[in-house]
């Protein structure tokens, strides 16, 4: 630095600050000289800015103003191009065209891209020619070979060089490596190892399970090495099938139908395998598919004995003797010898019923069979060859046992027949239907009838429907459960099997008065404990507790009795004594304590006041022409108010009631009852023609009233 102030004596001071002053720059006082005092790294700082000024030494004033001044680093090649991301792994189709690109990499370098060739980076092979090349400039890799096969080689190691300077000589390089896979394709078709094979199978083998199994090679890998195996001869096919382990690839056989070794010996099988994924790039190839011939060979093996089928039915009458022929069933050996065969049954419970003949399997009974106990027997019969008694088959036998009318009818119900005591002559007191343990053809055609033997029921009779079912009948009225509570009802009934059997039940009839319940009559009694909903156990119960009361009850009053003071204990005692005298009118039947018509008719209670003891004659006031207003429109012509007032005056006054207050109740209807008055004061005395048939249908609580009014009416009737 130089001030145009300094004349060289010395008398001007040059001082500097700002980035790096006095630590990586300094300068000289005196001549204003800067200097570095270590080496700069662009990269790593490009610029530095500093002030510089100019001072008097002795008076340290300032000569100018401030000057800023920057310093530039100049760049160098002093780094090599470094691969961030390296190494590299990539993959490439096997049998890709030459060209295909396979990776791209970038090289980056610190260098100042600005100045010079330091940053020029160019990308060269150094390993993996000829099969791949790279691009100078873009650093992309492509194939350089045609018809590279996976199967042939599988990786490859690349190893690529960036060089700055453009590549001239003096610059510096660094390199990265590119592990590249060829990935598989389907190029290969599958192949057999060798066009002939052999199995052999013993006759014994099972249905369904593998007997053998065979396999194609194919040099690719996974979807690409599949193969469906198939048998595309009619012979093998029909009698086996083939299918592809995932794990192995291996083509599993398994067998369809069951092998005879005295029918056929040997089968052949051509076997072709074919991938199931091809690429269709390489059909010129040829097809994908390769086949071989399997030769099974049948082994002889001593089989167990073969029935004729495979499930028997027999039948037999119930109640045959013991040693009847239900049937025979016939087994054989299937193997050349044709060893004879021994039958017998499985189980102990089957020998209980049946047996069978050893040499020739004829089954038999060993006693008589019930249809109605068991109709159907399922036994088990077993066969085995005299010469290997270890080898057992087995058939399922199914017996029927058919049936005989050996079964009476009888009434299909024990409970008792409900009779209602007002039941009518003709009614239907209820239909029965009969029971038969033998099957319909016997047993579910049925005739009904009393006992012939005995005199005509006086009380029932019994109707054959001709549907299987018959009525019992009331042949007179007015049954009383007081008199007599139950009837027993002897019935014949005819089945109508081949032969016809009969039986005779008896019939229980209970009398109970009943009530109508929409269309079921029930006896009083059950009706309450049904409605009740209450159990024996909780009726007795109730029945106890109250018992329990009633006891209590009685020993309180009993203590109260014995504890009773006197009146007047003595002379000396003498205080205040409340004497209750306990006074019980004579209820309804009481018309002496008030006439009921007086207010009934307050315009004759005049007439009557000396007179209570006097029932009032309606007909003498009414007339022989029977026409007369009825109280309760007199009623309309009296203040009921004013009467009742005039009443009370006349208790209080009269001397001779007893000397204590009484009360005297007049009870008022009213008017406007739709059904009208029921008192028999106003009623007519001739007998009313009136029908009391409605208060059956008032409910339970005029039951007792429609009983009465209907006994009235029978006796009219009579």
């Amino acid at each position: 630095l130089h001030s145009n102030s300094d004349k060289g004596d010395g008398s001007v001071r040059y001082i500097l600050d700002g980035e790096g002053a006095g630590t990586i720059f300094i300068i000289d006082e005196v001549t204003g000289d800067i200097h570095a005092t270590k080496s700069l790294d662009r990269e790593r700082k490009a610029h530095y800015v500093l002030h510089a000024q100019a001072l008097d030494r002795h008076t340290e004033e300032a000569l100018e103003p401030k000057s800023e001044f920057i310093i530039k680093v100049q760049d160098i090649n002093d780094n090599a191009p470094k691969f961030p991301d390296g190494p590299f792994v990539a993959t490439v189709p096997e049998m890709s065209e030459v060209g295909t690109s396979v990776l791209q990499v970038t090289a980056t370098d610190a260098d100042d891209p600005t100045y010079g060739n330091s940053a020029r980076i160019v990308y060269s092979i150094l390993q993996g020619q000829p099969y791949f090349s790279v691009d100078p400039k873009t650093g992309i890799i492509r194939t350089a070979l045609a018809n590279m096969d996976r199967e042939a080689r599988e990786h490859y190691t690349v190893v690529i060089q960036a060089k700055d300077m453009a590549g001239q000589v003096g610059g510096l390089s660094g390199s990265t490596t590119i592990n590249i896979t060829l990935t598989d394709i389907n190029d290969n078709p599958p192949k057999f190892p060798q066009k002939n094979y052999q199995l052999y199978v013993p006759e014994s083998a099972q249905v369904g399970k593998p007997v053998g199994k065979i396999k194609a090679n194919d040099e690719d890998l996974g979807i690409n090495a599949d193969i469906k195996y198939s048998i595309i001869n009619s012979e093998g096919a029909t009698m086996f099938s083939i299918s592809m382990d995932r794990d192995t690839r291996e083509g599993i056989i398994s067998l369809k139908k069951p092998l005879n070794y005295e029918r056929k010996k040997t089968y052949t099988l051509h076997i072709e395998g074919v991938n199931t994924h091809v690429d269709p790039r390489f059909s010129y190839l040829g097809s994908f598919k390769d086949t071989a011939t399997l030769k099974i060979t049948v082994g002889d093996v001593d089989e167990a004995p073969v029935f004729s089928i495979d499930h028997y039915i027999m039948d037999v009458y119930e109640n045959a003797p013991g040693g009847t022929e239900v049937g025979a069933v016939t087994a054989r050996d299937p193997d050349s010898r044709n060893s004879p065969v021994r039958y017998f049954l499985d189980s102990k419970e089957e020998v209980r019923n049946f047996r069978i003949d050893e040499s020739s399997g004829v089954i038999r009974t060993t006693q008589p069979l019930d249809r109605e106990d068991m109709s159907w027997h399922n036994i088990t019969v077993m066969a085995s060859e005299i010469d290997n008694p270890g080898l057992l088959s087995h058939v399922p036998v199914t017996v029927q046992v058919l049936d005989v009318n050996d079964n009476p009818p009888e009434i299909a119900t024990d409970e008792e027949v409900i009779v209602c005591e007002s039941s009518r002559p003709g009614q239907v007191i209820q239909t029965v239907t009969a029971v038969d343990k033998d099957d319909f053809a016997n047993g579910q055609r049925f005739s009904f009838a009393l006992p012939s033997q005995l005199p005509v029921n006086p009380n029932f009779t019994l109707k054959d429907n001709e549907d299987s079912t018959a009525s019992i009948i009331a042949r007179r009225r007015r049954f009383n459960h007081l008199t007599q509570e139950l009837y027993e009802l002897p019935i014949v009934v005819w089945d109508g099997g081949e032969p016809s059997l009969s039986g005779t039940s008896t019939l229980t009839l209970r009398v109970c008065p009943c009530q109508r319940h929409g269309r079921i009559r029930m006896c009083q009694g059950e009706a309450f404990l049904s409605s009740a909903g209450l159990s024996t156990g909780a009726l007795i119960a109730i029945l106890l507790c109250i018992v329990i009361l009633l006891a209590i009850v009685v020993l309180f009053i009993t203590l109260r009795r014995s504890k009773k003071e006197p009146l007047i204990i003595s002379e000396e005692d003498i205080r205040e004594n409340v004497v209750t005298y306990d006074d019980e009118g004579g209820g309804e039947e009481d018309t002496e304590a008030f006439d009921i018509i007086a207010l009934r008719n307050p315009a004759a209670a005049e007439e009557l006041k000396f007179r209570r003891d006097v029932r009032p004659d309606v007909r003498q006031r009414c007339g022989a022409s029977r026409s007369c207003r009825s109280p309760s429109v007199e009623l309309d012509e009296v203040d009921v108010h004013e009467f009742i007032k005039q009443r009370l005056v006349e208790a209080d006054m009269d001397t001779s009631v007893p000397p204590y207050d009484s009360l005297q109740t007049y009870a008022y209807e009213g008017q406007g009852s739709p059904t009208g008055s029921i008192s028999p004061l106003d009623s007519p005395g001739t007998q009313s023609e009136q029908d009391y048939n409605y208060l059956d249908d008032w409910g339970p609580e005029f039951q007792k009233l429609a009983e009465l009014y209907g006994e009235a009416d029978s006796d009219v009737t009579t």
